[in-house]
């Protein structure tokens, strides 16, 4: 109901249309994007590519014919094609307000009727529906974003008042990606058919298919800055200064153990690199985890106190490589390092049913809450280590459930627990 109210505000205060005015003229496209009306420059010319071969073919074949098509048959085709390459960049950046606006006039010509496309904070765009119309059209456009089903409309259900309306039918499908209802498309026309509602079905199938290409590509574009930032964070610097700091204090008071820390560092560098894209089991991880603890074990001395709790039927649960590791460092450094007393880091793996449920704990520093929050955002240009990159990479590979969540306080430490499917997403590779 609340996507209804919104609905009706949209159209309050219009003045009316005159009867034969109204069939022709486009309402007021005033309705606000979810994603903010800002487009998303992304490409998705793959998909356009089989579209824009044949338009071209069809084209290329229209010029060696004089520009006349031999068949009745081959100029609806060239024109059907030729209209939906022109629609598909039009939803490039998805459902907003800016691509319904581009997408609904080729829509339009698809449809041979009145267009309306909406999301569920309201319309997005409409073309050659007036402003009473698209009032009548709220019930229908809710009940298709609600159940996921289509509507067909009634001559009663069109019913405007204007005993001159020429509007006899109409249908509302609703536009998918994913399985998840995003959004709707309408369509009103003179000619109430059973052929109207198969053609509406087939535009909003097509509508969807470019939304979920655009999705695939946001996507894309969100794993490639991830993975730009994990490439940059996989080795900082100052542990590199840190820990060839320390393995230095005991080349002369003990080569022995100066020798096992150089081989843990070597160790540590080499999978860092070699894992880079990789899943590996808990096991492994852990053991990059205590290679990486020993290190920083060497540099505190007394100062740093390691618990760590492993259910055994986690060991072999698969992850993306480096993803435990990087917290347990940002712990070392900005919960305990700056800390003037000894800290204590305790990391537990539990085994809980369908998933690994992970927490790291310290009782160092802390942070202010509202920070962590503009890290995980990635609006903060802190240098807080693989918080914001573990977060990302997780939501990309298991989805927005399973990313990082931290609870920390100023003076009191921090908290993170993120949890770990045991089923591999399909296509992951060890």
């Amino acid at each position: 109901m609340a996507a209804t109210q919104r609905l009706l505000v949209r159209h309050q205060g219009r003045p009316p249309a005159g009867p034969c005015e109204r069939l022709r003229r486009t309402a007021p496209r005033d309705a606000v994007s979810r994603h903010g009306g800002l487009p998303l420059d992304v490409a998705i010319w793959g998909a356009l590519a089989g579209v824009l071969v044949v338009a071209a073919f069809v084209g290329w074949f229209a010029l060696r014919t004089g520009g006349r098509l031999g068949t009745p048959s081959q100029r609806t085709t060239y024109e059907t094609l030729h209209t939906a390459s022109q629609a598909a960049p039009g939803l490039r950046g998805g459902l907003t307000r800016t691509s319904a606006q581009n997408a609904v006039p080729h829509l339009q010509r698809l449809l041979g009727g009145g267009v309306v496309l909406a999301d569920r904070s309201g319309i997005l765009a409409v073309h050659d529906v007036d402003a009473d119309h698209c009032a009548l059209l709220e019930g229908p456009l809710e009940a298709a974003l609600r159940t996921g089903r289509p509507q067909v409309l009634s001559t009663r259900q069109l019913t405007c008042g204007d005993s001159l309306c020429a509007l006899q039918g109409g249908v509302v499908v609703p536009l998918q990606v994913d399985g998840d209802v995003v959004g709707v498309l309408g369509t009103v026309a003179t000619v109430a058919s059973s052929a109207l509602t198969r053609l509406s079905v087939e535009v909003a199938r097509f509508v969807s298919t470019q939304l979920e290409l655009a999705e695939l590509e946001r996507e894309r574009s969100r794993a490639d800055q991830a993975e730009l930032r994990f490439l940059r964070a996989q080795i900082a610097p100052h542990f590199v200064y840190n820990a060839l700091t320390a393995i230095e204090s005991f080349v002369r008071t003990d080569p022995e153990r100066a020798r096992e820390l150089l081989v843990g560092f070597a160790d540590f560098t080499r999978y860092s690199f070699r894992s880079h894209g990789q899943w590996v089991t808990m096991a492994e991880e852990l053991r990059l985890v205590d290679t990486y603890l020993d290190l920083e074990r060497a540099r505190f001395g007394d100062r740093l106190s390691v618990t760590m709790r492993v259910a055994p039927e986690v060991l072999s649960v698969m992850l993306p490589s480096l993803v435990i590791q990087p917290l347990v460092e940002n712990a070392v450094r900005h919960g305990l390092e700056p800390s003037e007393r000894p800290g204590s880091l305790s990391i537990s793996i539990a085994d809980d049913g369908d998933e690994a449920a992970v927490r790291i704990q310290d009782d160092g520093v802390g942070a202010d809450p509202l920070h962590l929050v503009r890290v995980l955002s990635g609006s903060d240009p802190s240098d807080a280590v693989g918080l914001h990159n573990v977060d990302e990479r997780l939501r990309a590979v298991f989805g927005e459930e399973h990313g990082v969540r931290i609870r920390s306080a100023i003076g009191v430490g921090t908290t993170v627990t993120l949890r770990i499917p045991k089923r591999r997403p399909d296509g992951a590779t060890d």
